[in-house]
């Protein structure tokens, strides 16, 4: 049997950390800079864990975590 491919655009917005969590950057970060304060802007470069009901879904898309 073939191996599974992996959603690419998942894997592109999701990644696994060490203890098997999945991590994935804010939103609202990639244009329209200059009318959004430096305060939202700073909090927007964290990465944040995914939502607990999309993990499920999530780890379909990405078969190798």
């Amino acid at each position: 049997m073939p191996k599974m491919k992996s959603n690419r655009g998942a894997a592109k917005r999701f990644r696994t950390t060490g203890t098997g969590k999945l991590r994935r950057m804010r939103a609202s970060k990639s244009h329209i800079l200059t009318k959004k304060n430096r305060k939202r802007k700073r909090r927007l470069r964290s990465s944040t864990s995914a939502a607990k009901a999309d993990v499920a879904r999530v780890r379909r898309m990405l078969p190798g975590t």
